[in-house]
């Protein structure tokens, strides 16, 4: 690795950490630096125990456990061992805790919205911010099943379309690419799965179903700022894997020729090209994948 790109990830370690207020004795001018700030903040957003704490924020049982103390001797957070596993222990805000949380979230608020303000292009840093984000906190991904028509879904199928408007040069529309009905996305058709980190949507895949055992891969999708880390991969894994759980057998996808990326991702997952099965106009190319194995062929008899 060369000298230059080392010295640009401390520079821009030494501006976070300043702009962040990291060296901040009093954070936010509150009174107590960020260490003790960050921990609040987490209770303030549900993670009560203390081992899931410990996880996000990666501190030794040590620290944790003073910054801990310093919020319990201001009256700010109550620690008690945990009803289902007395062996652990939880917290909570207190009164004066959760008092303390929305004036925090006022505040660096008003700091977020500073530094967009300071910079011409707002959106081209917070792209920016996103791949920082995604890249150091990957180990923090979370895949989860969701309903098709869910929040965090529609944020997914939202920046799929636009994406490709761009990409194909036309006006993507969901409705007349196969748009699936919720039946064909959930339990015991099909499913769709996001890929999250925090509340940050990164990723997408639906296996659209009819209750037999053949059904399609929709949707698949990687936020911009997540690619080069394997997601799609993955992605693909686990969606042949809950069509596998679900006893579909063969599986099915279009796509364009103009997402090189995808296809050559397919090519390489053993996806074999076949014959037009949709009326779809956006698509070029088709694929298929048989999901049984070998192993099962044979206790088929087949």
């Amino acid at each position: 690795m060369q000298i230059d790109q080392i010295s640009r990830v401390r520079n821009f370690g030494r501006s976070v950490a300043v702009e962040v207020g990291a060296l901040e004795e009093s954070f936010l001018n509150r009174g107590r630096p960020l260490g003790a700030a960050r921990v609040l903040n987490a209770i303030g957003l549900g993670y009560q125990n203390v081992s899931d704490l410990r996880a996000l924020l990666k501190l030794d049982t040590g620290q944790l456990s003073r910054l801990l103390r310093s919020l319990e001797a201001e009256g700010l957070i109550e620690t008690t061992p945990n009803e289902d596993d007395r062996r652990s222990r939880q917290t909570r805000l207190t009164k004066a805790g959760e008092e303390e949380f929305t004036i925090y979230e006022k505040l660096s608020n008003e700091r977020a919205a500073a530094i967009l303000e300071r910079h011409k292009n707002a959106e081209r840093l917070l792209d920016a911010m996103d791949i920082v984000t995604i890249a150091l906190s990957r180990e923090n991904i979370v895949f989860e099943e969701v309903d098709y028509a869910s929040e965090i879904a529609t944020k997914c199928l939202t920046a799929f379309a636009a994406e490709l408007s761009a990409r194909l040069g036309v006006e993507f529309d969901l409705k007349k690419s196969g748009d699936p009905e919720l039946s064909q996305m959930k339990h015991p058709n099909g499913t769709f799965v996001v890929a999250r980190l925090g509340d940050m949507p990164i990723g997408c895949v639906g296996v659209k179903g009819r209750g037999d055992t053949l059904a399609e891969i929709k949707r698949m999708w990687i936020a911009p700022a997540a690619r080069g880390l394997g997601l799609a991969h993955r992605l693909m894994t686990t969606a042949e894997e809950a069509a596998r759980a679900l006893g579909i057998e063969t599986l099915r996808l279009d796509t364009n020729s103009t997402l090189v990326e995808a296809v050559g991702l397919y090519r390489k997952m053993g996806w074999s090209r076949i014959e037009r099965f949709n009326d779809d106009p956006y698509p070029d190319l088709f694929f298929e994948k048989c999901l049984r194995s070998d192993a099962e062929d044979f206790a088929r008899g087949e």
